[in-house]
Order: structure tokens, then sequence, then C-alpha cells
């Protein structure tokens, strides 16, 4: 089977002082999205931010940066609905309604560095039902052991669909699961038998987590949100190099990327 490679060119938390090269606005992030086409990303994990820098959920700000990456290339767009931590869970999940074809769903509140992310049971459950009835396909990020069996309870009250489940298997988030080989293998061993993962391992362990997650036949995401740094101490110029050396990874394996219509086919199946 292929591999996916997602490219995440901004996340919620970094911001220009920590890395110059952090796109922020529609144009830098449509660049650095065509970019890690380009290069073999067939898959956008999209997050926005206002004229500040600041993350936003303003729908017009995502519609309008998702319209230029598409005038670029035909990277498959997945929005996320974490957006950030000072942003409202009603206008998080109202980015929905632009329709994407896939969308993230965090099933649990928690600790996430020194705030506080609030996903409330009810609400998650709205949003699920309402994805559903949109047709977007949930990618379930999940932080924590707990977060898997929650999704496990929504997957069993068919708020999930009927297609596999898709999982993003997060580590090294203070609040969340220390990003170790170990917590790894133990998250990939509790998945459904059929589940599609991919793991983001946050921080220092980044590369070598991204190894291990493709050798237990995991996808693989790449980009700044994930990572500022290409080694100790080395900043990154941009999402580009962090997308080549996942990509390179992934060959050097012996595995072949996944296009965006092979993307298409498993993680969006008609």
């Amino acid at each position: 089977m292929s591999v996916v490679i997602t490219v995440a060119p901004t996340g919620p938390i970094a911001s220009k002082a920590d890395n110059p090269a952090l796109p922020t606005q529609p144009e830098e992030i449509a660049d650095a999205v065509a970019d890690a086409y380009e290069a073999g990303a067939s898959v956008a994990h999209l997050h926005f931010r206002d004229s500040n820098d600041r993350p936003t959920a303003d729908p017009e700000i995502a519609r309008r940066t998702i319209n230029i990456i598409q005038d670029r290339c035909p990277i498959l767009i997945q929005l996320s609905t974490g957006v950030g931590l000072q942003v409202p869970f009603e206008q998080r999940a109202a980015l929905v309604e632009l329709k994407p074809a896939m969308a993230t769903l965090n099933p649990c509140s928690m600790t996430f560095g020194n705030g506080e992310f609030r996903n409330p049971p009810n609400e998650v459950r709205r949003l699920a039902a309402r994805m559903l009835d949109l047709g977007i396909r949930p990618e379930l990020e999940i932080y924590d052991t707990g977060h898997l069996d929650e999704c496990l309870r929504l997957r069993d009250e068919g708020l999930l669909g009927d297609s596999r489940v898709q999982f993003s298997i997060v580590l090294g988030v203070k609040g969340g699961m220390a990003a170790t080989p170990d917590n790894l293998t133990t998250m990939v061993r509790r998945l459904p038998p059929d589940a599609i993962w991919q793991v983001i391992a946050i921080g220092r362990a980044n590369l070598q987590l991204t190894a291990l997650g493709l050798a237990l036949g995991g996808n693989a995401r790449a980009g700044l949100e994930d990572t500022l740094y290409l080694g100790k101490g080395e900043l990154s110029p941009g999402n580009l190099p962090l997308v080549e050396r996942t990509v390179s990874l992934t060959r050097s394996m012996g595995l072949t990327l996944a296009d965006t219509a092979a993307t298409r086919q498993l993680l969006i199946p008609s």
C-alpha cells in the first residue's frame, strides 16, 4: 500500500518569532502547500491566521486560502477544527460548513501546553453528526489512550460513518502522551485492525517516530506545525525541507508515495 504524506504548514501555536519561515497569511500558506505537493505531499492539513497572525476560524480567510491553494495544485484539503486554544468551539466547528473533503475531529478536552483544549462531549457528537451529514471524512486526533476509547465509542454510536476509521496519533504535546517509541507502539496495537493512521510527533522526536510509524505501516505528516527544526539548533528554512526529508525517508524504506488519486481512494472512498 502506498504512503500518504500530509503537509501541516502552520499549526496553532508557533509564531514567526519562533521561526520566521512559518507561513501565516493565505498566499504564504498556499505557496508552502504548492511546494509540498510538488515534492510528494497529497494532503494539506490547514490552520489559518488573521492579519495579526493569530489563530482564526474566520470562514472568509479559510475560503480565500483554500481557493488560492486549489488554483495552484490539486492537493486534497483537510481543515483543522482545532484552530487554536483561544477560539471558541462553536467557531471552530463552523469551519465544516465550508464542506472540505476532510476535517479533524478531536474527541476529548485536555491540557495542551499551558492552556486548555476544550472539546465537550455533547458538542463533539454534534460536530461528528454534522460532518457525517455533509459527507466530510473525519481524522480523529488522539493525544492519549482514553482518546482512542472515546473515538471507538463514537464509532459504535454510528457517528463516524461506514468507512475505515482514520486516526492521527499525536505524541509530544505537554498534557498528552510523551513522544516515545513505546507509546507509539502501544497505541498502534490498540487501533482497530483496519484503521488508517499516521503518527504526528511534535518536536525533537519527529524524525525518529515518523520513521517508526512508517515501519509499522502508518502514513506520515511533515511541516512546521510539528517541528520548527531540521536538526539540533537548525531552524528549518520552510516547510519544503521537512516534506522533502519525509519523502526521502519513505523512499529509502522501499515504500511508494500515494498520489492524490490514490489518496482520495484511500481516505475519501465514495
